[in-house]
């Protein structure tokens, strides 16, 4: 699989990410062993970056990976977490996690973007993973938070990263224009990008990608399929878009998209994959991954040949905007036949 390297830094990425958020019992329980044969799959398939946070699953998904990545060799893959929510005890208990994981709430989220916060925060994930280091550290949607995440919580993890302890610091989030804001006004080398550049919104390409470009930073690419509705060949009402049912607007979108995907001999979700490849910045494309049968089908996406045609045609009927880039990426794409 091929590697990309974080602008500035020493860090590669192979082009596929595992995205750890599902094996944390994001919606329904992963057992155990789905969540541990995923990993084992995701290793087996040339997979080399893993992401995960402490809100997934309030801590489940980094003792799950921990666990699974322990004793492989430690210099072959990346590793990433984020910072922003510290896990304190809940002293008002109700059985259930009320933020989307099947997990018991013994534990509570904690807002927390301060120095001391981001320092706690990387013990406990530490300890949590049973491993010596992280790789990449993000901070974790700072959207009401921007202050303390620029002044106080930035700067310290530049100085882990400067000292060699982080290989690359960012944040990641749901929004574009505040990322853009990190890439230019703080030391970040990396943002995680969910869910704006992808083939049904490019709002990324008037805020965070261009800057991205100027000052030669990267962007990892996530929420690809937009919470579902480019998951399939051929898009059906009641699928979601960014956590909520689709408009008809733009489940119409997703199916001419889908019909002009199948005239040039491809797929909707291939198409959705290889879609942020399109721009110079991006150096990776991580997919929450539950268990085998996923991971196998997203790798044999993600391998698919993609012609260049596509999107060619895309530009010319209105469905992608004029300004995205052609493909950049070496064995990404072919000329269209």
């Amino acid at each position: 699989m091929h590697q990309r390297k974080i602008h500035n830094t020493h860090v590669e990425l192979t082009e596929l990410g595992f995205g750890a958020s599902v094996i944390g019992n994001l919606y329904r329980i992963t057992p155990a062993e789905e969540a541990a044969a995923a990993i084992d799959a995701a290793w087996d398939a040339g997979i080399r970056y893993f992401d995960t946070a402490p809100h997934y699953g309030l801590g489940l998904s980094e003792r799950r990976l921990g666990a699974a990545l322990k004793g492989r060799p430690r210099d072959e893959y990346v590793l990433s977490s984020k910072v922003g929510r510290l896990l304190v005890p809940n002293d008002h208990p109700r059985g259930t996690d009320t933020e989307g994981f099947v997990v018991r709430d013994d534990l509570r989220r904690q807002w927390d973007f301060s120095r001391d916060g981001v320092l706690r925060s990387l013990e406990d994930t530490l300890q949590r993973t049973g491993l010596d280091r992280l790789d990449i550290v993000y901070l974790h949607d700072p959207d009401d938070h921007w202050r303390q995440a620029a002044e106080e919580a930035m700067p310290a993890l530049a100085a882990l990263r400067d000292q060699g302890v982080i290989g690359a610091i960012g944040a990641g989030m749901n929004q574009s224009a505040m990322l853009a804001r990190f890439l230019r006004e703080t030391p970040a080398d990396v943002v995680m990008l969910a869910g704006r550049y992808t083939l049904l919104d490019q709002t990324a390409l008037d805020d965070v990608l261009p800057t991205a470009e100027e000052h030669g930073k990267s962007v990892v690419a996530v929420g690809v399929f937009n919470s579902g509705l480019l998951s399939r060949d051929h898009p059906t009402q009641g699928m979601k878009y960014d956590y909520q049912d689709a408009p008809p607007e733009l489940l119409d979108r997703a199916r001419a998209i889908a019909d002009v995907c199948t005239t040039h001999g491809t797929t909707l979700p291939a198409a959705a994959i290889a879609f942020p490849y399109t721009h110079p910045s991006v150096v990776n494309v991580t997919l929450g991954m539950r268990n085998p049968d996923q991971l196998a089908r997203n790798v044999e996406l993600h391998r698919t040949t993609v012609p260049d045609g596509l999107w060619d045609d895309l530009r010319a009927q209105g469905l992608i905007r004029p300004d995205v880039p052609a493909p950049h990426v070496p064995g990404r794409s072919a000329p269209c036949l």
